[in-house]
């Protein structure tokens, strides 16, 4: 199971929102390209990067700090937050994005999630946030009656590389996952399931690699305020 330190990007700043709440932040560091590089040089294989600006604006707005940690690690990183439309995808993929995450238009243009998987293979996963089972868009600030199972499920055959599912209520709470959730969601679909929301401590990451249908757990907070210590970490998962 791959483990991926979380770096949420705010007015160009690595900060961790309490459920999704842009109110609620805390800056962790003013200087997220060096963040960036303590994980890379703790050994972690992925970094996972979000547009919280972006994710409200529906366009890139730290893609400058983006940039910057791209150019300044050598491991493969993957980025969501305002990304909803094909151009975006490229542009992102040509600076050396390994991975566009998909959540908005998931849900309201799912064809172009399909587009681009199709035209980018390993390249696209796509983002599904929840509160109650139920999923949200646009920065969380929107909830849907769409179920998550329901919208893995209309993907199994568009060959995205993964899909991210939080659990918002989880998130930034340092209450640990939603455990059951994930792993049916996993157990339902035969796409890569990655989790986060949640991921505060050792327990919490053992837990999700022992279901055995966990691809990799994202985690923030946790790392930040050295819940979870990265190496200890990494090394538990590889043994």
């Amino acid at each position: 199971m791959i483990l991926y330190p979380a770096i949420d990007l705010k007015d160009g700043q690595a900060v961790r929102l309490v459920h999704g709440d842009m109110e609620q932040s805390t800056v962790f560091n003013d200087d997220p390209a060096a963040q960036a590089r303590s994980f890379v040089d703790a050994g972690c294989s992925w970094l996972h990067l979000v547009d919280l600006n972006g994710a409200f604006a529906g366009k890139p707005v730290n893609g400058a700090v983006v940039e910057a940690i791209l150019a300044a690690c050598p491991v493969p990183a993957q980025l969501g937050g305002g990304i909803r439309d094909m151009a975006t995808i490229e542009a992102w993929l040509d600076k050396g994005l390994a991975r566009v995450i998909l959540g908005t238009v998931a849900v309201e243009n799912p064809e172009l999630v399909r587009e681009a998987a199709m035209a980018f293979p390993g390249q696209v996963a796509v983002g599904i946030d929840a509160r109650g089972g139920k999923v949200a868009t646009k920065g969380w600030a929107e909830e849907t009656d769409v179920l998550v199972t329901d919208l893995a499920r209309s993907f199994e055959d568009a060959g995205v590389a993964a899909i991210i599912y939080t659990d918002i209520l989880r998130d930034g709470a340092m209450g640990g996952p939603n455990l059951a959730a994930t792993t049916a969601l996993a157990r339902a679909v035969s796409i890569p399931v990655i989790a986060s929301g949640g991921v505060s401590s050792l327990e919490d990451l053992v837990a999700l690699r022992d279901t055995g249908v966990i691809a990799g757990a994202i985690s923030g907070r946790a790392l930040y305020d050295g819940a979870i210590d990265l190496r200890t970490a990494l090394a538990t998962l590889r043994d």
